[in-house]
């Protein structure tokens, strides 16, 4: 069986990627350290899920701890998925330490384990916060993503541009991808669909940025990790890249978008939140916060070439649908 380590194993697309790689035949080690930046119960509930196949372990550790990822390594790992970070924009501005130690510092200690222990494929979790102040719509990969305006947003690109310095001098093959505004079941209760829907079943206000003009790229989970586990097999080489594509000259590495391609108006992403719960919203206009962008929008040329197109895509009334579910059972709403 082929090993593949999963950090942060216990978020949200840390579990869908776990399960997906178990049900393809992987063992997986799955790596977290289960901090308390959000509730720790749902952590331990998506593990509790995990745990329930005998070919998932799992390490609870932080990735910037120097060793603990060289020593997962050392015992032979083929894939690693690297989705352990501290997440949220707006949190950065809080608490921009705890970005540089995870998102930085973890990033460095995989780097090194995987120059001290050669793996098959490394995949590096980046995001489209990525392209910053890009006014151009849809993001494309070849963008120059010079102007990050959060400092998570910086400190991934700065993990982008560390493995691609890896890649070329030990020639480990790299592929970095960014999210799009990933949503579904067991999703994370700092971002806007958790928010938005727990509001609306209270009966409470929803804050709602930049008085609703705001345009997301929202991607389901399960879409999203169908193309993250495809792309395992897909290790670049170093050469002259093809038109679109975003493969190193110099390494064999590349960077790729992972989205649905569909910008979705905030507007109805709240909308079918209420056709979902049955209830309509109390909306808080609010201006712009600090470090956000109007609008995210995935150009999927590159990944649809390397994969083919995606055959099935969760609507979004179907994805929300299945989120307010999931919110519903789980809190016995």
């Amino acid at each position: 069986m082929p090993t593949a380590l999963v950090t942060g194993a216990a978020g949200f697309i840390g579990y869908f990627t776990s399960k997906r790689l178990l049900a393809e035949g992987y063992d997986v080690v799955g790596l977290d350290a289960m901090s308390d930046y959000y509730d720790v119960a749902l952590k331990q509930a998506r593990l509790k899920l995990l745990a329930a196949d005998e070919r998932f372990e799992f390490v609870q550790a932080r990735v910037e701890d120097e060793g603990v990822l060289a020593n997962i390594l050392s015992r032979g790992v083929d894939l690693v998925v690297h989705l352990a970070a501290q997440a949220g924009v707006r949190f950065s501005i809080e608490q921009p330490r705890a970005y540089l130690d995870s998102n930085i510092r973890g990033t460095f200690e995989l780097l090194e384990a995987a120059r001290a222990h050669p793996v098959k494929h490394l995949m590096i979790a980046s995001t489209s916060s990525a392209y910053g102040a890009n006014d151009v719509y849809p993001y494309v990969e070849a963008m120059r993503t010079d102007h990050q305006m959060s400092f998570y947003a910086a400190t991934k690109k700065a993990c982008e541009a560390m493995s691609h310095s890896y890649a070329h001098l030990y020639n480990i093959p790299t592929t970095c991808f960014r999210f799009f505004t990933v949503y579904g079941p067991w999703g994370r209760p700092d971002m806007a669909p958790y928010k938005f829907t727990k509001a609306i079943l209270e009966g409470t206000p929803i804050d709602v940025y930049n008085h609703g003009n705001m345009k997301r790229d929202f991607t389901y989970v399960e879409d999203l990790v169908d193309r993250l586990v495809a792309l395992a097999a897909h290790q670049p080489e170093t050469g002259k890249p093809a038109e679109h594509d975003s493969l190193s000259p110099v390494a064999p590495w590349r960077v790729v978008n992972i989205g649905r391609g569909k910008p979705v108006e905030l507007a109805d992403f709240i909308a079918a939140i209420e056709t979902a719960a049955g209830r309509k919203a109390k909306q808080n206009l609010l201006p712009m916060q600090a470090g956000d962008v109007p609008a995210t929008w995935a150009d999927t040329t590159l990944v649809d070439a390397l994969l083919g197109p995606q055959e099935h895509q969760t609507s979004l009334e179907k994805g929300v649908q299945a989120f307010v579910d999931w919110y519903r059972g789980y809190y016995g709403v």
